[in-house]
């Protein structure tokens, strides 16, 4: 997520100054035709074109609306991820006791509790983890080698390089003493086996009078919201922008920006010399405006692509994890995550 205000110049050309270069060649490629060699039969009225370039604003403006809406969706299932973790918490934490069972030490109440907190934690690290694994509609997937490379240099400055995921690794699963763990590591979807070892650790303090039915039901509750949070995020990411509205407005751009010189060049004449010259400058600007519009929608579809426009998942579990380590009283409390480059991931 970028947290600042504005974004700068430089990063504006970062982004997509370097579409500058073959607008220029493009759009200046007609009016030398025309004022060198007086070729004036490529040229076309401007009426269609402007029709075309009508119905393209409307068209990735319709693109962006529904990136915007998948970018913010992601955003408020994440916001109930962290509501509903501290529901959780305070559950845990005011249910699993001894008053039920007096034979239960409170160094066994407080040993059940740090796991299903613990195992809590790890959940949202692994769920951080499955949901940054490259899909084929994703930027990092692209087949064109400059591309490619071109995102790799974007996620290293903006994404996914300006953390250190080493730091922490362990707490993908921070539950590796328990018996559980070895058959959650072997799990296709280890998110998913995590929440169902939490269901199993209700099931067993039930069974040993550390939590009533009450407490049994109102905890498998909380269950059954992370399982629907888990499966709201799944679907964004498994279910892509579908192709025909997300590479056509890429392909009506391009045709336009392949007509706007043929139809402006003789609009600009009128004004002489200087027009004719000056529609190179106008005729870039207003490409360029079309095809970073097209970008930032194009960027903002996959909210989980480990890019700078990213939900700040990173951020977000350890916010979580804080607040349930508080809740314990544990002395060693790991710090916030810190915006990097401007990117707060």
């Amino acid at each position: 997520m970028f947290i600042y205000k504005t974004f700068t110049f430089t990063g504006m050309m970062r982004f997509a100054g370097h579409h500058f270069l073959w607008l220029t060649i493009w759009m200046s490629t007609p009016v030398l035709l025309h004022y060198f060699f007086e070729i004036d039969w490529i040229f076309i009225p401007w009426l269609p074109v402007s029709v075309i370039g009508t119905a393209v604003a409307f068209y990735v403006g319709f693109k962006n609306n529904q990136s915007y809406d998948r970018l913010w969706e992601a955003r408020k299932i994440w916001g109930g991820i962290v509501n509903s973790s501290r529901s959780w918490g305070s559950a845990v934490k005011g249910f699993v006791g001894n008053e039920w069972n007096k034979e239960v030490s409170q160094s066994s109440v407080d040993q059940s509790v740090s796991k299903l907190f613990h195992a809590h934690i790890g959940w949202l690290y692994q769920l951080r983890m499955q949901l940054l694994e490259p899909t084929p509609w994703e930027h990092v997937a692209l087949r064109n080698p400059i591309m490619k490379n071109l995102i790799r240099k974007r996620q290293k400055r903006f994404g996914l390089g300006l953390v250190e995921d080493q730091e922490i690794g362990d707490l993908m699963f921070d539950c590796k003493y328990d018996p559980a763990y070895k058959k959650i590591s072997e799990a296709s979807n280890k998110a998913t086996a995590i929440i169902d070892s939490q269901a199993q650790k209700l099931k067993e303090l039930r069974s040993k009078g550390m939590i009533n039915d009450f407490a049994h039901m109102e905890l498998q509750k909380l269950l059954h919201e992370f399982y629907g949070h888990q499966g709201k995020c799944e679907r964004i990411k498994k279910f892509p922008l579908p192709r025909q509205y997300a590479n056509m407005s890429n392909i009506f751009i391009g045709l336009f920006l392949f007509l706007l010189p043929l139809a402006s060049v003789m609009q600009f004449e009128a004004f002489g010399d200087y027009g004719l010259w000056t529609s190179i400058f106008i005729n870039v600007i207003v490409g360029w405006i079309f095809i970073v519009m097209e970008l930032v929608g194009d960027y903002s579809e996959n909210p989980f692509g480990g890019l700078g426009n990213d939900i700040p998942m990173l951020s977000l579990c350890r916010t979580i994890e804080i607040d349930l380590r508080e809740m314990q009283e544990e002395e060693v409390i790991p710090p916030p995550i810190k915006a990097v480059n401007g990117v707060l991931m």
